[in-house]
Protein backbone atom coordinates (compact mmCIF):
# COMPACT_ATOMS: atom_id res chain seq x y z
CA UNK A 1 0.00 0.00 0.00
CA UNK A 2 2.96 2.13 0.82
CA UNK A 3 4.63 1.72 -2.14
CA UNK A 4 1.30 2.50 -4.25
CA UNK A 5 0.69 5.99 -2.38
CA UNK A 6 4.24 6.63 -3.09
CA UNK A 7 3.81 5.81 -6.89
CA UNK A 8 0.58 8.05 -6.47
CA UNK A 9 2.24 10.99 -4.89
CA UNK A 10 4.87 11.21 -7.77
CA UNK A 11 2.09 11.26 -10.50
CA UNK A 12 0.45 13.78 -8.71
CA UNK A 13 3.44 15.43 -8.44
CA UNK A 14 4.34 15.83 -12.06
CA UNK A 15 0.77 16.61 -13.50
CA UNK A 16 1.53 19.72 -11.24
CA UNK A 17 4.83 20.35 -12.72
CA UNK A 18 3.03 20.19 -16.10
CA UNK A 19 0.68 23.08 -14.94
CA UNK A 20 3.26 24.82 -13.27
CA UNK A 21 4.53 24.74 -16.86
CA UNK A 22 1.52 26.29 -18.27
CA UNK A 23 1.40 23.58 -20.91
CA UNK A 24 -1.64 21.73 -21.68
CA UNK A 25 -2.21 18.15 -23.21
CA UNK A 26 -2.16 17.28 -26.96
CA UNK A 27 -5.46 16.89 -27.20
CA UNK A 28 -7.68 20.16 -25.07
CA UNK A 29 -7.51 22.39 -28.20
CA UNK A 30 -5.14 25.11 -26.67
CA UNK A 31 -3.27 27.76 -28.57
CA UNK A 32 0.28 26.74 -29.23
CA UNK A 33 3.51 25.59 -27.00
CA UNK A 34 6.90 26.56 -27.85
CA UNK A 35 10.24 24.35 -26.77
CA UNK A 36 12.02 26.87 -26.71
CA UNK A 37 16.14 27.59 -26.23
CA UNK A 38 16.19 31.19 -27.62
CA UNK A 39 17.06 34.55 -25.50
CA UNK A 40 13.79 35.16 -23.56
CA UNK A 41 13.41 38.73 -24.09
CA UNK A 42 13.84 37.90 -28.15
CA UNK A 43 11.55 35.18 -27.57
CA UNK A 44 9.01 36.47 -25.50
CA UNK A 45 9.16 39.93 -28.16
CA UNK A 46 8.33 37.13 -31.49
CA UNK A 47 5.38 35.69 -29.26
CA UNK A 48 4.09 39.36 -28.67
CA UNK A 49 4.04 40.06 -32.38
CA UNK A 50 3.13 37.10 -33.55
CA UNK A 51 -0.36 37.76 -31.07
CA UNK A 52 -0.73 40.71 -32.80
CA UNK A 53 -0.80 39.71 -36.15
CA UNK A 54 -2.68 36.66 -35.00
CA UNK A 55 -5.49 37.82 -32.40
CA UNK A 56 -7.22 35.49 -32.23
CA UNK A 57 -4.33 33.48 -30.28
CA UNK A 58 -3.84 36.47 -27.77
CA UNK A 59 -2.60 34.83 -24.54
CA UNK A 60 -2.68 31.15 -26.05
CA UNK A 61 1.06 30.63 -26.83
CA UNK A 62 3.01 29.44 -24.24
CA UNK A 63 6.69 29.56 -23.92
CA UNK A 64 8.60 27.07 -21.65
CA UNK A 65 12.45 28.19 -22.07
CA UNK A 66 14.58 24.80 -22.06
CA UNK A 67 18.69 24.56 -22.82
CA UNK A 68 18.50 23.05 -26.65
CA UNK A 69 19.46 19.71 -25.39
CA UNK A 70 17.03 19.08 -23.02
CA UNK A 71 14.62 20.57 -25.89
CA UNK A 72 15.70 17.89 -28.06
CA UNK A 73 15.65 15.49 -24.78
CA UNK A 74 12.00 16.31 -23.80
CA UNK A 75 10.35 16.31 -27.91
CA UNK A 76 11.99 12.81 -27.42
CA UNK A 77 10.69 11.77 -24.53
CA UNK A 78 7.09 12.75 -25.18
CA UNK A 79 7.06 11.61 -28.41
CA UNK A 80 4.07 8.85 -27.87
CA UNK A 81 2.24 12.03 -26.79
CA UNK A 82 3.44 15.07 -27.82
CA UNK A 83 2.74 18.13 -25.59
CA UNK A 84 5.24 20.84 -28.08
CA UNK A 85 3.60 22.12 -30.96
CA UNK A 86 7.12 23.72 -32.10
CA UNK A 87 10.46 23.47 -31.05
CA UNK A 88 12.65 26.59 -31.25
CA UNK A 89 16.24 26.89 -30.76
CA UNK A 90 19.20 23.99 -31.30
CA UNK A 91 21.88 23.10 -33.57
CA UNK A 92 21.86 21.41 -36.70
CA UNK A 93 23.21 18.40 -35.20
CA UNK A 94 20.10 18.28 -32.65
CA UNK A 95 17.71 18.50 -35.03
CA UNK A 96 19.11 15.76 -37.42
CA UNK A 97 19.20 13.88 -34.93
CA UNK A 98 15.51 14.45 -34.23
CA UNK A 99 14.37 14.05 -38.25
CA UNK A 100 16.24 10.48 -38.09
CA UNK A 101 13.51 9.67 -34.84
CA UNK A 102 10.61 10.89 -36.60
CA UNK A 103 9.80 13.45 -33.94
CA UNK A 104 9.71 16.18 -36.70
CA UNK A 105 6.92 17.04 -39.06
CA UNK A 106 7.73 19.14 -42.37
CA UNK A 107 6.85 22.46 -42.67
CA UNK A 108 4.58 24.19 -44.82
CA UNK A 109 6.17 23.89 -48.79
CA UNK A 110 6.07 28.05 -48.74
CA UNK A 111 7.99 27.94 -45.45
CA UNK A 112 10.89 25.55 -46.31
CA UNK A 113 11.13 26.77 -49.64
CA UNK A 114 12.16 30.45 -48.40
CA UNK A 115 15.24 28.82 -46.80
CA UNK A 116 17.81 28.07 -48.76
CA UNK A 117 18.82 24.63 -49.03
CA UNK A 118 22.21 24.34 -47.14
CA UNK A 119 20.16 25.69 -44.21
CA UNK A 120 17.29 22.85 -43.69
CA UNK A 121 16.74 19.76 -43.97
CA UNK A 122 15.77 18.13 -47.78
CA UNK A 123 12.21 17.68 -46.23
CA UNK A 124 11.35 20.34 -44.40
CA UNK A 125 11.59 18.83 -40.82
CA UNK A 126 13.56 21.42 -39.62
CA UNK A 127 14.12 24.77 -41.06
CA UNK A 128 17.54 27.00 -40.26
CA UNK A 129 16.74 30.31 -38.70
CA UNK A 130 20.08 31.65 -38.12
CA UNK A 131 23.47 31.44 -38.44
CA UNK A 132 25.40 31.43 -35.12
CA UNK A 133 29.09 32.60 -34.29
CA UNK A 134 30.45 31.37 -31.55
CA UNK A 135 32.86 33.54 -29.79
CA UNK A 136 35.39 34.17 -26.83
CA UNK A 137 33.95 36.97 -24.48
CA UNK A 138 35.08 38.73 -21.48
CA UNK A 139 34.52 41.02 -19.04
CA UNK A 140 36.31 44.56 -19.81
CA UNK A 141 35.94 45.52 -15.93
CA UNK A 142 38.36 43.09 -14.96
CA UNK A 143 40.49 42.78 -18.57
CA UNK A 144 41.98 45.17 -21.36
CA UNK A 145 41.22 44.06 -24.79
CA UNK A 146 45.36 43.79 -24.62
CA UNK A 147 44.92 41.39 -21.79
CA UNK A 148 42.25 39.74 -23.19
CA UNK A 149 42.34 36.09 -24.87
CA UNK A 150 42.79 36.55 -29.04
CA UNK A 151 42.45 32.95 -29.87
CA UNK A 152 41.20 29.64 -28.86
CA UNK A 153 44.21 27.93 -27.97
CA UNK A 154 45.20 31.12 -25.55
CA UNK A 155 42.61 29.99 -23.38
CA UNK A 156 44.88 27.53 -22.27
CA UNK A 157 47.83 29.92 -21.43
CA UNK A 158 48.79 29.86 -17.61
CA UNK A 159 46.86 33.53 -16.99
CA UNK A 160 43.72 32.78 -17.76
CA UNK A 161 44.18 29.58 -14.59
CA UNK A 162 41.08 30.30 -12.56
CA UNK A 163 39.33 32.70 -14.71
CA UNK A 164 37.01 31.16 -16.98
CA UNK A 165 33.68 30.25 -16.24
CA UNK A 166 31.98 27.84 -18.98
CA UNK A 167 28.40 26.65 -19.09
CA UNK A 168 27.67 23.28 -18.40
CA UNK A 169 28.71 21.54 -21.08
CA UNK A 170 26.33 18.57 -21.42
CA UNK A 171 22.64 20.46 -21.46
CA UNK A 172 23.40 22.93 -24.03
CA UNK A 173 23.69 22.80 -27.57
CA UNK A 174 25.89 25.73 -27.91
CA UNK A 175 28.75 24.54 -25.43
CA UNK A 176 28.55 20.35 -27.26
CA UNK A 177 28.91 22.59 -30.53
CA UNK A 178 31.80 24.65 -29.24
CA UNK A 179 33.76 21.81 -27.77
CA UNK A 180 33.16 19.19 -30.30
CA UNK A 181 34.58 21.98 -33.13
CA UNK A 182 37.53 22.07 -30.58
CA UNK A 183 37.89 18.03 -31.11
CA UNK A 184 37.44 18.34 -34.89
CA UNK A 185 39.70 20.91 -35.66
CA UNK A 186 42.80 19.02 -33.86
CA UNK A 187 45.19 16.47 -35.23
CA UNK A 188 43.19 13.57 -33.41
CA UNK A 189 40.64 12.97 -30.92
CA UNK A 190 42.84 12.34 -28.55
CA UNK A 191 44.78 15.87 -29.07
CA UNK A 192 41.14 17.31 -28.80
CA UNK A 193 40.71 15.82 -25.70
CA UNK A 194 44.05 16.61 -24.47
CA UNK A 195 43.04 20.78 -25.52
CA UNK A 196 39.47 20.12 -23.17
CA UNK A 197 42.02 18.76 -20.29
CA UNK A 198 43.95 22.27 -20.52
CA UNK A 199 41.00 24.45 -20.45
CA UNK A 200 39.40 22.50 -17.66
CA UNK A 201 42.14 23.01 -15.48
CA UNK A 202 41.70 26.57 -16.08
CA UNK A 203 38.30 26.90 -16.08
CA UNK A 204 36.73 27.98 -12.04
CA UNK A 205 33.16 27.24 -12.45
CA UNK A 206 30.27 25.40 -14.97
CA UNK A 207 27.35 27.32 -14.83
CA UNK A 208 24.14 25.62 -14.24
CA UNK A 209 22.50 27.59 -17.45
CA UNK A 210 22.95 30.90 -19.47
CA UNK A 211 21.40 33.14 -16.83
CA UNK A 212 23.92 32.01 -13.95
CA UNK A 213 26.97 32.19 -16.58
CA UNK A 214 25.72 35.64 -17.45
CA UNK A 215 25.95 36.29 -13.06
CA UNK A 216 28.58 35.08 -12.91
CA UNK A 217 30.71 36.71 -15.33
CA UNK A 218 29.02 40.20 -14.15
CA UNK A 219 29.57 39.54 -10.30
CA UNK A 220 33.60 39.14 -11.79
CA UNK A 221 33.59 35.72 -10.46
CA UNK A 222 35.30 34.84 -13.54
CA UNK A 223 37.16 36.90 -16.68
CA UNK A 224 36.53 35.02 -19.59
CA UNK A 225 33.80 32.87 -21.27
CA UNK A 226 33.14 31.33 -24.86
CA UNK A 227 29.19 31.36 -25.80
CA UNK A 228 27.45 32.46 -28.87
CA UNK A 229 27.18 35.81 -30.72
CA UNK A 230 23.86 36.71 -30.47
CA UNK A 231 23.04 36.43 -27.14
CA UNK A 232 26.86 38.41 -25.48
CA UNK A 233 25.58 40.84 -27.51
CA UNK A 234 22.37 41.33 -26.39
CA UNK A 235 23.70 40.75 -23.07
CA UNK A 236 25.65 43.54 -23.66
CA UNK A 237 22.74 45.96 -24.84
CA UNK A 238 21.05 45.24 -21.70
CA UNK A 239 24.37 46.99 -19.94
CA UNK A 240 26.69 43.91 -19.08
CA UNK A 241 30.32 45.04 -19.15
CA UNK A 242 30.84 42.20 -22.01
CA UNK A 243 33.23 42.53 -24.90
CA UNK A 244 33.94 40.00 -27.94
CA UNK A 245 36.41 38.28 -29.49
CA UNK A 246 36.61 37.66 -32.87
CA UNK A 247 39.29 34.61 -32.57
CA UNK A 248 42.10 34.92 -35.17
CA UNK A 249 41.72 31.16 -36.16
CA UNK A 250 37.92 31.92 -36.99
CA UNK A 251 34.64 31.13 -35.46
CA UNK A 252 32.64 28.08 -35.62
CA UNK A 253 28.92 28.40 -36.61
CA UNK A 254 26.39 26.90 -36.25
CA UNK A 255 22.95 26.30 -37.84
CA UNK A 256 20.30 27.50 -35.05
CA UNK A 257 16.98 25.57 -35.94
CA UNK A 258 13.17 25.47 -35.93
CA UNK A 259 10.79 22.79 -36.28
CA UNK A 260 7.38 21.65 -36.02
CA UNK A 261 7.37 18.86 -33.28
CA UNK A 262 5.39 15.89 -35.29
CA UNK A 263 1.43 14.86 -33.65
CA UNK A 264 1.78 18.62 -31.98
CA UNK A 265 -1.68 19.15 -30.18
CA UNK A 266 -1.90 22.42 -32.42
CA UNK A 267 -0.31 21.78 -35.82
CA UNK A 268 -1.96 24.35 -37.67
CA UNK A 269 -1.29 27.08 -35.37
CA UNK A 270 2.46 25.92 -35.47
CA UNK A 271 2.31 26.37 -39.08
CA UNK A 272 1.44 29.94 -38.75
CA UNK A 273 4.07 30.27 -36.24
CA UNK A 274 6.72 29.02 -38.60
CA UNK A 275 5.44 31.32 -41.01
CA UNK A 276 5.47 34.63 -39.22
CA UNK A 277 9.02 33.78 -37.95
CA UNK A 278 10.52 33.14 -40.89
CA UNK A 279 8.96 35.86 -42.46
CA UNK A 280 10.90 38.87 -43.98
CA UNK A 281 9.76 41.27 -41.72
CA UNK A 282 10.11 39.07 -38.45
CA UNK A 283 13.85 38.12 -39.77
CA UNK A 284 14.93 41.73 -40.51
CA UNK A 285 13.72 42.76 -37.25
CA UNK A 286 15.56 40.00 -35.33
CA UNK A 287 18.90 41.08 -37.57
CA UNK A 288 18.34 44.50 -36.31
CA UNK A 289 17.63 44.87 -33.31
CA UNK A 290 18.42 41.56 -31.78
CA UNK A 291 22.14 41.10 -33.52
CA UNK A 292 20.61 37.90 -35.38
CA UNK A 293 22.33 36.60 -38.96
CA UNK A 294 19.06 35.10 -40.40
CA UNK A 295 19.35 32.79 -43.03
CA UNK A 296 16.33 34.07 -45.23
CA UNK A 297 17.64 36.49 -47.71
CA UNK A 298 17.42 39.78 -46.52
CA UNK A 299 17.45 43.20 -49.25
CA UNK A 300 20.68 44.16 -46.90
CA UNK A 301 22.87 43.08 -44.12
CA UNK A 302 22.40 44.03 -40.56
CA UNK A 303 24.62 47.30 -40.01
CA UNK A 304 26.61 46.11 -36.74
CA UNK A 305 27.83 43.21 -38.27
CA UNK A 306 30.80 44.77 -40.33
CA UNK A 307 32.35 46.09 -37.49
CA UNK A 308 32.74 42.71 -35.66
CA UNK A 309 35.09 41.01 -38.51
CA UNK A 310 34.15 38.22 -37.69
CA UNK A 311 35.56 34.87 -40.03
CA UNK A 312 34.45 31.38 -40.22
CA UNK A 313 36.70 28.72 -38.60
CA UNK A 314 36.47 25.48 -40.72
CA UNK A 315 34.29 22.61 -39.42
CA UNK A 316 33.28 19.06 -40.74
CA UNK A 317 29.79 19.27 -38.98
CA UNK A 318 29.18 15.90 -40.44
CA UNK A 319 31.50 14.37 -38.14
CA UNK A 320 30.19 16.60 -35.25
CA UNK A 321 26.79 15.33 -36.13
CA UNK A 322 28.68 11.52 -36.00
CA UNK A 323 30.44 12.01 -33.18
CA UNK A 324 28.98 14.61 -30.85
CA UNK A 325 27.30 12.40 -28.00
CA UNK A 326 30.43 10.04 -27.70
CA UNK A 327 32.73 13.35 -27.80
CA UNK A 328 30.51 14.86 -24.82
CA UNK A 329 29.96 11.67 -22.96
CA UNK A 330 33.84 11.22 -22.76
CA UNK A 331 34.43 14.43 -21.66
CA UNK A 332 31.92 14.55 -18.90
CA UNK A 333 32.89 11.37 -17.60
CA UNK A 334 37.10 11.79 -18.18
CA UNK A 335 37.12 15.59 -18.50
CA UNK A 336 35.21 17.49 -16.36
CA UNK A 337 36.24 19.33 -12.85
CA UNK A 338 39.56 15.99 -13.02
CA UNK A 339 42.10 18.74 -13.01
Amino acid sequence: MRRILTLLTGVLMLAGLTTACGLQSADDGGGLTIYTARDKGLAEQVVKDFEAKHPEYEGKVRLLTLGAQEAFERVSAEKGRPQADIWWGGTQQQFDLAAEQDLLAPAPAEVRDSVPERYRDAEGRWLGEMVLPEVIFYNKNMLSPEEAPKDWDDLLEPEYENKIAIRDVAASGTMRSIYSAMIARADSVEDGYDWLRKLDANTKVYAANPTDLYLRMQREEASVSVWNLQDVLLQRQNGAPFETVAATSGAPQLVDGVAKVKNGPNGEVADKFLAFLLGEDTQKKLAEEYFQLPTVELAEEPSWLAELELTEMPVDWDLVAAKEKEWISYWSENIKNKH
